[in-house]
């Protein structure tokens, strides 16, 4: 079987800055040709310019929240709309002051009345709100977990630190997706915005996929998704973590994976806790 080459993180993120940069580049120009909230006064060169401007300070300012929410979500086991929505209130914050000063550019900056200041973080919000709701559907529709199955039955092999052999052909297909020197072992994937992190005994490697594909080629491996982000080899689990509601899985190398609270009676039920 012939091997598929990973993409290496740098060049990975970079692939989807510029996605992503693109998608906002168009946003940008669909704003500036409907020129929203008074714009639409301006000249349309100075409108698509200027909202285009808008679009990639904004997703500077909006997408780091997507990993906050993330870590939140896996920390707190809040929902996760709710983190969103927190999310933005705060990002539109610093955005707020951007799009405000930069229209008194190249003149002196005016501080803003209350009333100004208001209005100005609902426009924002608005907009803002509504791009990062885009790209949060983008990423759910490529999301794994949102359904109750995600088990996947089989012999589990042995976390060894061997280098492949000829019965390497029988591993799953996944496995050929990562670097040799991270063996065989599959501890777990965790999500990560449009990427899977592989975690083994001996190291972890980002591959571009969707959890969910990334599943569907864990034959042989038995495992359960255990959380919206979370896929666990069976074998890999070493202890169990509990902090009053919330439950973590303590797998080889120190390595944690939370447990949505949906899926605990799933795994009391398996035997896993």
């Amino acid at each position: 079987m012939m091997t598929q080459p990973v993409p290496a993180p740098a060049q990975s993120l970079a692939r989807k800055i510029i996605i992503d940069l693109s998608i906002m580049t168009a946003i940008g120009l669909f704003l500036g040709f409907i020129g929203p909230f008074g714009t639409i006064n301006a000249p349309l060169p100075l409108r698509l310019v200027s909202w285009v401007a808008f679009a990639w300070i904004g997703y500077a300012v909006y997408s780091p929240m997507s990993w906050l929410v993330n870590r939140l979500e896996a920390s707190l086991h809040l929902p996760k709309p709710l983190l969103w929505l927190m999310g933005v209130a705060i990002a539109t914050i610093p955005m707020t002051a951007i799009v405000w000063s930069i229209g008194f550019l190249p003149g002196p900056i005016q501080w803003p009345t209350l009333e100004q200041a208001l209005t100005s973080y609902f426009y924002v919000f608005l907009i803002g709100g509504a791009v990062t709701a885009f790209f949060v559907l983008i990423e759910s529709r490529q999301a794994d977990g949102l359904t109750a199955g995600g088990a996947v039955q089989g012999d589990c092999p042995p976390f060894a630190e061997e280098e492949p052999t000829q019965a390497s052909k029988f591993l799953p297909s996944f496995i050929d997706r990562l670097p040799p020197e991270l063996g065989t072992g599959l501890l777990a994937l965790e999500m990560e915005d449009h990427y899977v992190r592989a975690h083994t005994a001996l190291g972890s490697d980002l591959v571009l996929m969707r959890l969910r594909d990334a599943m569907a080629e864990l034959g042989g491996i038995e495992g359960m998704q255990v959380h919206r982000s979370w896929w666990v080899a069976r074998g890999a689990v070493k202890d169990v973590k509990r902090e009053g509601r919330n439950v973590r899985l303590v797998l080889g190398g120190g390595l944690e994976a939370p447990v949505s609270r949906a899926n605990v009676q799933r795994l009391k039920d398996a035997g896993w806790i």
